[in-house]
């Protein structure tokens, strides 16, 4: 145990965690010049493509010191940095001691580096600040340096000074490691206690468990039990994560690995559990673990309704990968039976929709995101609002709530007055304006969850040209007035178009709709009437001309009365048609709805 560390690697998105993961990995000889890649830890194709990581990713390196001879054992897990998963960080920070704290030097400290660093902070994590990316020609050392010193209080020499790209300090960093991140302090005499941190589905050997052990020692062939569910199993393999998964015969006190138990149903395995011993069990689970709180909701439905229970399975086993996924059954009229799905954020709901496409080939439709709010109907009940359908009617309908966060933007000053616009569009009120240098200001606005949903985070990166970085926290509900828009076909609701909108912005948001939607909407042999209405209230329209077909080709001249007699008969097929016309509305045109600007 005096030679095993176990951190994590954090920061904000784009500062070079996987690429200094990378040297780490080379420069203790992890992994061969041969099968060295960039992002070598990220396994995913998507997290290649778009240049970001997804899951965190735990591997165990061998570090030789040369000062005392002795061989140590360090477990890293690199981790995401986007806000979007930040569950990812918060598990990962549980199973660690410390935390590489990495810090661009041509872009200084960013919200998610502090949101991240505070959550490594409440686990009273050992935190070595890291300035990456020194060998830049834009690198700011000393301003970084002071910006780094302000925000946890260190000493100017305990800043490891690295680059990821060309191996400056990785050295000094592994030596950092060794001195300053505490050995775990688990019993290996005491009863078996180890974390459940991540879980993968694999389709031969079942579900495979990632565990960080707390105290006691782990065997092959003994039987153990998972505090929450109960549940008892025989261990058939153990082992530790390298780049592939090295079978052991034991595991002890503060070690990290995998075990593989048989267990077929990924309902059986829940990340945050405690795995004990049957014959000598812990006599309570390991606490401190948080509960996910999905920020944005949207329903996710099979295009053919058959595909129904194949979904299902897809969203479990996806679910095992990525914890922070929250769904539930529901069904809707225009779209059949589906599944209403819980997401960290808008990107989430991407990710989540491509992987679902690429892993388990299945295409979904998407309906409109939305939040959560709180309804108060006139006799006193509290009613939570999932779905716009759910909204009960205005005559009964008392107040609505809806979620409010604290949203932390640190920006350039040359960019304040456009993200000053841009929030007080999106109904923000401006509660803290900070400078942390003369270059570098913290502007804190309060603001409704409901509008950063969409399009908030591209806007603010096209408006700051990439240099805003943006957190947010949840704070309460407030009473605000909101109504249920409806996009109605020929009269009929499409309870899947269906949102619930500020009364201010429904009447631009529903012509935008409607506008949308009569580019999309293929063209039938009756008129088609798009309209966005509020209760009974009709707020825009748009019409879809009939096309026509030339029913008169076949008069060669004669009397004109034959002709207008085919067109009175043509007249009431397509007043018959219009009544009893369904309008299709094609998958493309629900995905596309969504991208209004």
């Amino acid at each position: 145990m005096e030679l095993l560390r176990n951190f994590c690697v954090i920061a904000h998105i784009d500062h070079g965690k996987s690429t200094l993961s990378d040297r780490l990995l080379e420069y203790t000889q992890t992994i061969s010049e041969r099968n060295m890649q960039d992002q070598a830890l990220d396994d995913m194709d998507i997290e290649r493509e778009r240049g970001i990581t997804i899951k965190s990713h735990a591997i165990q390196l061998y570090y030789k010191r040369e000062e005392d001879n002795k061989m140590y054992t360090f477990n890293l897990i690199d981790t995401p940095g986007h806000v979007d998963f930040s569950y990812e960080v918060s598990r990962s920070i549980a199973a660690c001691e410390g935390a590489l704290l990495l810090v661009d030097a041509s872009q200084g400290i960013q919200a998610q580096t502090i949101s991240n660093l505070y959550l490594a902070i409440e686990h009273d994590l050992e935190i070595i600040p890291i300035l990456n990316k020194v060998d830049m020609e834009s690198a700011m050392i000393d301003e970084v340096s002071d910006q780094i010193i302000d925000l946890i209080g260190c000493a100017k020499e305990d800043i490891v000074h690295a680059s990821g790209k060309t191996g400056i300090g990785i050295k000094d960093i592994l030596e950092a490691v060794v001195e300053r991140v505490p050995a775990p302090s688990g019993d290996p005499e005491a009863p078996l206690q180890a974390l459940i941190f991540d879980s993968v589905f694999n389709s031969f050997r079942g579900v495979i468990a990632y565990f960080r052990i707390l105290n006691g020692v782990m065997k092959v062939k003994e039987k153990v039990r998972f505090f929450n569910t109960g549940k008892e199993y025989d261990v058939d393999e153990i082992g530790v994560l390298q780049m592939e998964q090295i079978k052991k015969k034991e595991l002890g006190t503060g070690d990290v690995g995998y075990i593989i138990t048989g267990i077929k149903d990924s309902k059986e395995i829940k990340v945050g559990d405690t795995i004990t011993n049957v014959s000598n069990p812990c006599a309570e689970a390991i606490h401190g673990f948080e509960e996910v709180k999905p920020m944005v909701f949207a329903g996710i439905f099979p295009v053919e309704n058959e595909y129904f229970e194949e979904l299902r399975d897809s969203l479990e086993k996806l679910q095992l990968n990525d914890a922070s996924l929250v769904y539930e059954t529901e069904t809707s009229v225009a779209l059949g039976f589906g599944f209403r799905c819980g997401f960290l954020g808008m990107l989430h709901l991407e990710i989540i929709q491509e992987r679902l496409s690429r892993e388990y080939d299945q295409e979904v439709i998407t309906t409109v995101p939305n939040v959560s709010y709180f309804a108060y109907t006139k006799k006193g009940d509290k009613l939570l609002i999932n779905t716009p359908s759910d909204l009960p009617d205005p005559t009964s309908l008392d107040k609505v709530e809806e979620p409010y966060i604290r949203a932390s933007i640190i920006t350039k000053p040359d960019y304040i007055g456009g993200i000053m616009t841009l929030c007080l569009d999106k109904r923000g009120e401006l509660t803290k304006q900070t400078y942390l240098t003369p270059e570098r200001i913290e502007i804190t606005f309060e603001l409704p969850l409901a509008e950063i949903v969409f399009d908030f985070y591209d806007k603010l990166k096209s408006i700051s040209r990439g240099y805003a970085s943006f957190d947010y926290a949840m704070i309460d509900y407030r009473e605000s007035d909101l109504v249920r828009m409806d996009i109605l076909l020929n009269g009929d609701a499409v309870d899947a178009l269906s949102s619930l909108v500020h009364k201010t912005k429904a009447e631009a948001l529903g012509r935008r709709m409607c506008k949308k939607l009569r580019e999309l909407l293929p063209r039938q042999q009756f008129v088609i009437a798009i309209q966005a209405s509020i209760g009974m209230k009709i707020i825009a329209r748009e019409t879809i001309s009939a096309l026509r077909k030339d029913v008169t080709a076949k008069c060669y001249g004669g009397d004109i009365s034959r002709k207008r007699k085919l067109l009175e008969k043509q007249k009431k097929g397509k007043k018959k048609m219009r009544q009893i016309g369904n309008v299709e509305v094609p998958q493309k045109a629900f995905l596309d709805v969504l991208k209004l600007d």
